[in-house]
């Protein structure tokens, strides 16, 4: 009798993202589109950019004003994040 490793297309997803991306390429993804989610609509319409390099989730925004007011906040931003995916993804956020 043969058996198959059966596994779900979410599951080879991740398998393939891991391979060619590297290991936590799916969890960065979902810490990137969780940004709306956390930061609101308002928010979300004047970022400009999200990247991640080295656990380090840099944004980019269009307004001065804004990146003051999100910089008294990264500490708690950075909380939301890791908690909407289960783990600690990212360690800092770089404002630009």
């Amino acid at each position: 009798m043969v058996y198959f490793d059966v596994k779900t297309v979410g599951e080879l997803i991740n398998e393939f993202y891991e391979q060619y991306k590297g290991p936590g390429y799916v969890d960065e993804l979902r810490v990137v589109n969780s940004w709306k989610q956390v930061v609101g609509p308002f928010i979300a319409k004047h970022t400009i950019d999200l990247a991640i390099r080295n656990r380090i989730l840099f944004v980019r925004v269009d307004s001065d004003a804004l990146r003051n007011e999100l910089s008294y906040s990264k500490s708690v931003l950075l909380n939301q994040l890791n908690n909407q995916v289960g783990k600690v993804v990212i360690d800092e956020i770089v404002l630009r």
